[in-house]
């Protein structure tokens, strides 16, 4: 027995040692891996980009332009438009290697004031309302071919909308790999639905079912005043190409594999929307079109038969990818504030074994489900909508200023200085219209967005702040202070645990 327990007494100390030697291997270990390859990128963008809408209400086009034709130009438009702004996105995401999308661009072309108040804006009410809307859509269309043909109680649909996004969470939480390997799957079901759509409609398209299109181009029915907001609510159901700049660091290759999953990702997006649109005024009617409520399920109704119960489950997808995509590209823009001293140390941090921004995934939980169950998260949308192509609008231009005050920085993808240009002429342009047209909601968007100033010098600028106010968000030392205090903290939970198991 004595020479058993020396012996074992021996190992222990063999292992202790070689942990030892192998800490600051691991110290270098903990960090994001660069998981997302070209394939898991390009679901990223689709999988975030393609919502509900295009199932659901792709009718706002049609009542502001007033033709089928007009309609189907503005698709078009609106994704080469889209193209240019995601172009613009793949050559700062070359250049400026750093997770974060927005937020980081801003930071570097116009310093922390700015990138914060964009902080403040998305975590304060853009987000957590904006996923809560995607979740309410899939809690509604996954329990309807339960509920059918009766309506679905509310909190039932809270419900459902809960435990979905604590399962997006909780794949955030435990792997990459995973939550890479679920957005592919889920990216070819909403191609799928898509060309369950596509294809019908086409091919009775070529058998001659032209009726709808006859004068698609009537200009009686052209409405000019309403072409701005059918300009917006195109460029809102192509928003979501620029969720893989949140992820930049891990990306393979970036400067490879971010400019072609995007013009991949655009190429792919654009035609299913307009073939899409096809199909649907193939089979419905402009004026049927309007009437209904979801577009997709009276198509459904008319050209699939029974089989059109599986629509409301595909849409349901739909919505779980977008849910998946958003959260897994938001979490990093926390975690590279927090990394620059703009948000509390503890979300920076990455867990040592799954190696995921595991705090910055958490604290996006309850801010959405609180969302879910109080406050009226449409018109906090309305009047924050506008702030989102602001931003969109200022990061483009950030792209200009740092071409004129920064010539030498490398841009291994570099685009026409007219494709900038015109994006942000057209996202100024939609800022202005949303002034114009709701200027109530738009001012009220404004301010809660400006409360920002405020927050930034009371949390970040000012150094003689109360102590208590110091430890609540972790004294906000810069990163390069904080390697050492975070690489010591992780050693040792990991050589705690390998010690004890």
């Amino acid at each position: 027995k004595r020479r058993d327990r020396g012996t074992k007494s021996k190992a222990i100390s063999q292992k202790r040692t070689d942990l030892n030697v192998k800490l600051p291997a691991q110290e270098k270990k903990v960090e994001l891996g660069k998981k997302v390859t070209l394939l898991r990128g390009i679901s990223i963008i689709i999988g975030t980009i393609i919502g509900a809408g295009i199932f659901i209400s792709p009718k706002g086009i049609l009542r502001n332009t007033g033709s089928v034709g007009m309609s189907l130009v503005v698709w078009i438009a609106c994704g080469v438009l889209s193209l240019f702004g995601a172009l613009s996105y793949a050559e700062l995401g070359t250049c400026i290697r750093k997770s974060g999308g927005h937020y980081t661009y801003i930071m570097e072309a116009f310093g922390p004031q700015m990138a914060f108040i964009r902080l403040w804006a998305e975590l304060i009410a853009i987000r957590p309302a904006a996923m809560a809307v995607i979740s309410l859509a899939f809690g509604q269309y996954i329990l309807e071919p339960l509920f059918m043909p009766c309506a679905i109680p509310p909190m039932a649909v809270k419900l459902a909308t809960t435990i979905g996004i604590t399962s997006v969470m909780y794949l955030n939480c435990m792997s990459v790999t995973w939550t890479a390997r679920i957005q592919i799957l889920l990216t070819f079901s909403k191609l799928l639905a898509i060309i369950i759509i596509i294809v019908p409609g086409v091919y009775l398209l070529f058998k001659g079912e032209t009726k709808n299109f006859e004068d698609a181009f009537d200009l009686t029915n052209i409405n000019l005043s309403g072409m701005p907001l059918a300009f917006y609510s195109g460029m809102y159901a192509y928003a979501g190409w620029f969720y893989l700049n949140f992820v930049t660091e891990e990306v393979e290759n970036p400067e490879k594999t971010l400019p072609l999953a995007i013009c991949i990702s655009m190429a792919i997006v654009t035609s299913c929307y307009v073939l899409t649109n096809i199909a649907y005024y193939t089979v419905i009617s402009a004026e049927e079109l309007l009437a209904s409520d979801a577009v997709a399920v009276t198509f459904a109704e008319r050209l699939l038969g029974n089989f059109s119960i599986a629509i409301p489950v595909f849409v349901a997808l739909s919505c779980f990818g977008s849910m998946n995509g958003g959260l897994f590209a938001l979490s990093r823009m926390v975690y590279v504030a927090s990394r620059e001293g703009q948000l509390p140390e503890v979300l920076s941090m990455i867990h040592v074994r799954r190696h995921t921004p595991l705090a910055a995934v958490l604290i996006l939980y309850p801010m959405t489900v609180i969302q879910v169950f109080v406050g009226d998260i449409y018109s906090l949308l309305n009047f924050m909508s506008f702030l989102r192509w602001l931003f969109i609008g200022v990061v483009v231009l950030g792209l200009i200023y740092l071409r004129y005050t920064k010539p030498d920085l490398p841009r291994p993808f570099k685009v026409p200085l007219f494709i900038p240009v015109v994006f942000c002429l057209t996202c100024f342009f939609m800022v202005f219209l949303s002034l114009y047209s709701d200027p109530v909601n738009t001012g009220i968007g404004f301010a809660i967005s400006i409360t920002g100033i405020p927050a930034y010098y009371v949390f970040i600028h000012f150094n003689n702040r109360p102590k208590w106010l110091q430890r609540a968000i972790g004294n906000q030392l810069h990163p390069n202070h904080l390697t050492k205090q975070k690489s010591d903290f992780r050693i040792y939970i990991e050589f705690s645990w390998k010690v004890d198991t």
